[in-house]
Order: C-alpha cells, then structure tokens, then sequence
C-alpha cells in the first residue's frame, strides 16, 4: 500500500459527527473524499475537504464510480438513518475495504454493523456521556474506556502513593493498575518508573481494567 493511499479517507456522511472528522482529518494533512446525499451538507463543505460529492452511498455502482472502492480507510458517519447507515457500511463490506469504521447511535445499532463487518463501531453520544459521568464525580480529571473492558484515566494520586517512589506504593500490586505517567504542575508529562517518587499535586496518568481503574480513583 502506498503513501498516498494510506493518507486517504473516504467519509459517508457529512452530520455533526463525520463533518467535524472530516475537518479534523484535514487539519491533519489527510486527503478526504466527504460523500452525503444532502447538496446543502455538501455544498457547505465544499471549500472544507479535499473532494465533496452528492451521492447516494448506498448505490454501490455510484460509490464504484467515485472510487470509494479503492480506499483503505471509510468511515460511516450516517447515524439517524438507520437503513442508510446499515446499507452504506454492507457496500463498504461488500468492497473488502481493510479499515471500516461506523458510527452507531445505540448498543443494538453497533452489534449490527459489527456483525455486517464494520472494524469499529463507534458510539460517540453514548462513550462521551460515559466519560464525562466519569469526570462529573470529581474523582478523576480525564477518563478514556476502550475495548475489552479496558480504561485510562488522568487523576490525582491517592494518599498513600505520596512521596514514595511507584516501586515502593506498589499501585499495580494493590490495585492492579499501571502507572503510564506523571504531570508536575509546571512542567511536562514524563514516563513513569517505580523510581519515580510522587508528590502532592501531581496528575497521574493510569491505565487497567476499568473496575480497577475506578477503585483506585475512589482513594484519591
């Protein structure tokens, strides 16, 4: 695969969610082709994007002739639509494209076009409700879940972790979490060791299973 194809992405659909990925992909220097069958959605991005097109994205022979079959990397962003939505992810599919991404606006949503064969399936009102309940409690500054029940969090470290080197707290033994890095006020973040001894006011960045991520940030 060449330079030129990997740095490309095809967008389905131009809502709220694969309009701001399209422009964020942009700012990244990534050539994006942004397909919606809405003209006013397209036309509004027009001037945004690498190429705009109307086009229905569920005519696989209409998406053949854009060349949406020759992209490594799609994403259906159609999220209220859910036959457009199903549709567009199965011609996607059906083009053996190796990186598939689709947003789903509910848990049954994502387990059909997991089963269609999206790659990832995202959730976006649903995984930023969940982080910012995470955040709201005050225990944690930051919070990201991933897949298998797997968590980061950016949070203040519990007492019994100030000043002793991470080696000595024993975080991971106790809790079963890894310590990634640690944030001075002032200065930047740094990769944790166990040499590494933790003060008062620093910010942690952890990593684990979420269930031991959340109990650790219950103790600080």
């Amino acid at each position: 695969m060449s330079d030129k194809q990997s740095s490309r992405v095809v967008v389905l659909g131009l809502g709220r969610f694969g309009s701001s990925l399209a422009l964020e992909l942009v700012a990244q220097g990534v050539e994006v082709m942004a397909i919606d069958s809405d003209p006013k959605l397209v036309q509004r991005h027009a001037d945004d994007v690498t190429h705009a097109v109307v086009a229905d994205t569920t005519d696989a022979e209409v998406m053949r002739q854009l060349g949406v079959d020759e992209f490594q990397r799609a994403v259906v962003g159609i999220g209220t639509d859910l036959e457009a939505s199903i549709l567009t992810t199965a011609v996607l599919v059906d083009f053996e494209i190796p990186n598939i991404w689709a947003k789903a606006i509910s848990r049954e949503h994502g387990r059909i076009l997991e089963r269609i064969g999206a790659h990832h399936v995202v959730l976006p009102e649903h995984e930023m409700g969940e982080r910012v309940a995470h955040v709201v409690t005050g225990k944690m500054l930051d919070y990201i879940e991933f897949e298998d029940d797997y968590a980061m969090m950016k949070a203040r470290p519990p007492h019994e972790a100030i000043g002793k080197p991470l080696g000595q707290s024993k975080l991971r033994g106790k809790y079963g979490v890894t310590v990634v890095g640690v944030k001075r006020p002032g200065e930047g973040f740094t990769y944790a060791t166990a040499d590494t001894v933790v003060e008062r006011g620093d910010v942690l960045i952890v990593a684990g299973k979420v269930t031991d991520v959340e109990r650790l940030a219950d103790r600080t």
